[in-house]
């Protein structure tokens, strides 16, 4: 082969992290786990409204989640610090197993989950969220330990298109099967998907390296993560618009609600549309891997969000599937690009001691963004509307965009991230 001449630039290979084998299994493990969540969620918030009716009750599964979550992130994060990163990874997978077949068995015993009584469906949820809690910091914090840093933006952009790929199949998955045979054979699929995703993860062969023990108060080895963040406006400021965007703009926890009384599309359509943004997601995050990272990150990270913002105004004022896929489709594509940003931006800014900390930070961002936006939903639906709670919450979105901008002027002149 011909040495590259003097002073050439190296060409981008899309393809590098994928030539780590331990990195092959992590991304396995990362898309057999979410394919099952994700089909998971499909048939358990089809189940709650069936039951029993209420907007609100759909956003009590976030709540459920949420809370125990968001309460044990720092310590998971301190955990995951101190502790072999992959044998924790493996211990909140097995708990996320053993929850999946407690769904199943519920199903397999008539009378449990019946006459409004969905108790035992959020008391399996709440459980899954503690072991979400370990399990997050601890296995973004592995992913980055599995790949050089200069493969960073790759391996960020590789884990996220698989995760959004899983994120396709799994609601499309988990309606068809809940759809065209039972709910037992969707939680059944859940069940034996987990159980591989947990294979995957063992066969990755990496012992993380320890971290010198820390003096100081147990709360000032718990904040650190917090005051680092605190420290960085950049970084600080990306996770805030995160929080606050997906906390007011998110529609996923209502798609139930849509599906039955607006579209009118059963479990089938409900399956489309929680597939939709991934869709569009693992289209943008395949273009993000097969380039280089991204040039104007802060005015890309705003620009997108402001985009998602809109699709979501336009997805709850359309009474048209294909368009409404269309538009949570278009939403999934552009919050990609502030995923791959942000996760980039957490992996290259946070020295490695503390990478499990931060991560449990953004965790706590992301978590409630996503599991207390869900509650933060069904609550509006219930006062004010479905369709009024969605198109709202894309306005407020677009308002925290422009705040943000405004407020963090150092995040609109970020350049590449390196």
């Amino acid at each position: 082969m011909t040495a590259p001449a003097a002073g050439a630039v190296p060409r981008h290979d899309p393809y590098a992290a994928l030539r780590i084998p331990n990195f092959r299994w992590f991304i396995a493990s990362v898309l057999a786990m979410t394919v099952a969540t994700q089909m998971q969620a499909v048939v358990v918030g089809w189940q709650i409204y069936d039951v029993t009716h209420d907007p609100l009750s759909l956003g009590l599964v976030g709540l459920a989640e949420a809370l125990p979550f968001i309460t044990i992130a720092l310590f998971a994060g301190h955990v995951a610090d101190l502790r072999d990163r992959r044998r924790i990874a493996l211990a909140a997978l097995i708990v996320m197993l053993g929850c999946s077949a407690a769904l199943l068995a519920f199903t397999l015993r008539s009378g449990i989950i019946a006459d409004g009584r969905v108790w035992p469906i959020y008391a399996v949820i709440f459980v899954s969220g503690i072991a979400r809690s370990f399990l997050q910091p601890a296995r973004q914090a592995l992913g980055a330990e599995l790949v050089p840093r200069a493969l960073y933006p790759n391996a960020v952009a590789w884990r996220s298109s698989t995760w959004q790929l899983a994120a396709v199949f799994g609601p499309a998955l988990g309606g068809l099967l809940y759809g065209f045979s039972s709910i037992r054979t969707a939680y059944g699929a859940d069940v034996a998907l987990m159980a591989v995703g947990l294979a995957a993860l063992a066969r990755v062969r990496h012992a993380s390296t320890p971290v010198p023990a820390e003096t100081g108060a147990v709360f000032e080895r718990l904040s650190a993560g917090v005051r680092f963040v605190r420290a960085h406006a950049v970084l600080l400021g990306a996770l805030t618009l995160d929080l606050f965007s997906v906390l007011f703009g998110g529609a996923t926890a209502l798609l139930p609600i849509f599906a039955a009384d607006i579209l009118r599309v059963g479990p089938q359509g409900l399956g489309v549309l929680r597939a939709a943004p991934s869709a569009g997601a693992v289209v943008m995050s395949l273009l993000l891997a097969h380039r280089p990272p991204v040039g104007r990150a802060g005015r890309a990270l705003l620009t997108n969000v402001g985009l998602f913002g809109l699709s979501i105004v336009g997805f709850g004022l359309s009474r048209n599937f294909a368009l409404s896929v269309l538009l949570l489709a278009i939403g999934g594509a552009v919050d990609m690009v502030s995923v791959v940003i942000r996760s980039t931006m957490v992996q290259v800014m946070t020295p490695e001691p503390l990478l499990g900390r931060v991560s449990s930070v953004n965790q706590i961002f992301i978590g409630s963004s996503n599991e207390i936006g869900a509650f933060e939903s069904g609550v509006a639906a219930r006062l004010i509307g479905t369709v009024p709670a969605v198109v709202a919450g894309g306005a407020v979105t677009l308002a925290v965009v422009a705040l943000t901008a405004w407020r963090v002027p150092s995040l609109r002149r970020l350049g590449e991230i390196k």
